[in-house]
């Protein structure tokens, strides 16, 4: 065993060998799948589809770009990018989770689509270097044991001028955080209880938020890994952020 896999890293707020940790965060979202969708609109009013048109305007995906959607899950930014690149275009939907995938590639179906998709590791991108216009990776990052590898990897795969766009739940006003918290730790179990039947994933996605790197420490880790004109743009008070960075 190598001497990464005898470290722990962070579940939610729990300890736990950086081998296991893969395999819990598996569990959640094959738990979660089902109700994935429902619980986003839930959770956060629809506002997440105000969060991820940003993240699509922002992108610079026009027609016949190449575009990566890393943990897409259920495919929310995959049909938007869909939608701009064109037949000259293509889109690949890529999640690590199987449960995930296989809801997205369905809805990209039923919405006339036949893109490509992946099961892959974020940390180990079966994909060229130096070949996507544009990389993202929407509430997926926090959920990552390697962070650092992970943005290396995206930075991989680009090409020269491409850029990488992460939409993550980040450090809210500070005025905030006590009605955060509540709503967090009170509210969104309960939620997930009644509609999925899952208090415990729950719980958990709330705790791997207030673990996540805040947006200075994600704009420094990604100028570590070589992005240049790396910016972030709060969104709701700083319940989300979104960080845009370069490849040159």
């Amino acid at each position: 065993m190598s001497e990464r896999n005898n470290h722990t890293t962070d579940f939610g707020f729990e300890k736990v060998p950086e081998a296991d940790k893969a395999r819990r965060v598996a569990g959640v979202f094959t738990s979660v799948a089902r109700d994935y969708d429902v619980m986003n609109d839930l959770m956060s009013a629809g506002i997440h589809r105000i969060w991820k048109a940003f993240t699509i305007q922002l992108s610079g995906v026009r027609e016949g770009s190449r575009v990566l959607d890393v943990a897409g899950g259920t495919a929310d930014l995959s049909l938007a990018f869909l939608k701009r690149v064109g037949k000259g275009g293509q889109v690949w939907l890529t999640d690590i989770n199987h449960a995930m995938l296989i809801r997205g590639r369905d809805r990209l179906i039923d919405h006339g689509f036949m893109s490509p998709t992946a099961q892959c590791d974020a940390e180990k991108l079966p994909f060229p270097s130096n070949y996507f216009d544009c990389v993202t990776v929407a509430f997926g990052l926090r959920n990552m044991t390697h962070k650092d590898a992970a943005l290396a990897e995206m930075y991989r795969v680009l090409r020269p001028g491409g850029r990488l766009l992460v939409l993550e739940f980040s450090k809210v006003w500070k005025p905030l955080a006590p009605a955060y918290d509540f709503y967090s730790f009170k509210v969104l179990p309960w939620l997930g209880s009644k509609v999925a039947g899952d208090a415990d994933s729950y719980r958990y996605l709330a705790e791997s938020i207030r673990m996540h790197p805040d947006q200075d420490t994600l704009k420094s880790m990604m100028e570590s890994v070589g992005f240049g004109r790396v910016e972030y743009f709060n969104m709701t008070a700083g319940v989300v952020a979104l960080h845009r960075g370069y490849k040159f």
